[in-house]
C-alpha cells in the first residue's frame, strides 16, 4: 500500500476503537452538525474518522484499500491527501446545503472523491460488484451518482448522507479540473501556441542526428546539447518558448522558414 493510503486506514481504524472509550460530549464535538458548524468549525474534517458501525467502517475501507493505492501512485502523496481531505470539505458542504439538520460521520465522501479520480483515470476498468459482477469504474461513478440523486432529493436517505457522497465527488472533479488546468502538459501547449506551429514541429523531430549545426560556434553547440539533455531527461514539455524557437533554428537547411520575432 502507498503512504497516505496506509495512514488513513490505520487512522480510521484506530478511531473507530476509541469511539467506544470516549465521552458522549467529547464523541459528538466530532461529528459533523451542519448547523453547528460556526461553533465547531473542525468537525469539518473530524467527522470524516468516525463510523457508525463496523459495516459501515469495512465498507469504506475496503473502498479506500481497492481505490486508494493506484490513484495516489498516479498524483503523489501530496496531491492525494489534498484529494481526500477536499473531498471530505465538499461532502461535508454539501450536506450543509442540502441537510443542514442531520448529524453526519463516515469517510465515504472521502472515498467516493478517491472512487471518482480512479474512474477518470482509468475509466474502463473493471470494478467486481461483491467479487462477481463486473462494472466499469466510469458505469459504478454514473450508477452511484444517479442513486444518491435519487435517494437524496427523493426523500429516501435511509440514513445515509448522500448528499456528502455527491459533495465528495464534486470536490474531487474540481480539484482533478484545476490540476488538469495547471498541469505541465497544459503549459507546455500554452508555449507552444506562442511559437509559429512549423517550428514546434522541427524542434519535436529534432535528434543530434538530424541537427544542421555546420559552421556554429562551440558555445552554441553546447547550448544545444544542453536543450537536448533536458529533453531527455525532463520531456519536451520542460522547454520554454526561447528554447523551443532556439532549437528550430538548426532543423535541416531545406525544411527551415523564417520565424515570428519573439
Amino acid at each position: 500500500m502507498t503512504p497516505w493510503v496506509t495512514r488513513l486506514l490505520v487512522a480510521n481504524v484506530a478511531m473507530f476503537a476509541l469511539q467506544g472509550f470516549l465521552a458522549p460530549a467529547l464523541l459528538e464535538l466530532l461529528v459533523f452538525i451542519p448547523r453547528l458548524v460556526i461553533v465547531r468549525p473542525w468537525s469539518i474534517v473530524t467527522y470524516m474518522f468516525l463510523h457508525g458501525g463496523l459495516t459501515h467502517l469495512l465498507f469504506n475501507m475496503l473502498g479506500l484499500f481497492f481505490f486508494g493505492s493506484r490513484v495516489e501512485a498516479r498524483l503523489g502523496e501530496r496531491r492525494f491527501i489534498t484529494l481526500y481531505l477536499l473531498s471530505g470539505i465538499t461532502g461535508a458542504l454539501a450536506s450543509l446545503a442540502f441537510t443542514p439538520g442531520a448529524a453526519v460521520i463516515g469517510a465515504s465522501a472521502g472515498v467516493f472523491g478517491v472512487m471518482l479520480a480512479f474512474a477518470m483515470f482509468w475509466p474502463r476498468e473493471k470494478i467486481y460488484i461483491w467479487g462477481i459482477l463486473p462494472v466499469e469504474a466510469r458505469v459504478l461513478v454514473l450508477v452511484t451518482t444517479a442513486l444518491a440523486l435519487y435517494a437524496g432529493f427523493g426523500g429516501r436517505g435511509g440514513g445515509v448522507a448522500h448528499f456528502a457522497h455527491l459533495g465528495g465527488y464534486l470536490g474531487a472533479w474540481i480539484y482533478l479540473w484545476w490540476l488538469g488546468r495547471n498541469s505541465a502538459q497544459r503549459r507546455f501547449k500554452a508555449r507552444v501556441n506562442a511559437v509559429e506551429p512549423a517550428a514546434v514541429k522541427k524542434a519535436v523531430g529534432l535528434s543530434r542526428e538530424s541537427l544542421n549545426l555546420q559552421g556554429v560556434h562551440q558555445l552554441t553547440r553546447d547550448e544545444v546539447d544542453r536543450i537536448l539533455d533536458k529533453i531527455s531527461a525532463q520531456g519536451m514539455q520542460s522547454l520554454s518558448v526561447e528554447e523551443l524557437r532556439f532549437l528550430s533554428n538548426f532543423a535541416p537547411l531545406d525544411d527551415r522558414k523564417p520565424l515570428p520575432p519573439s
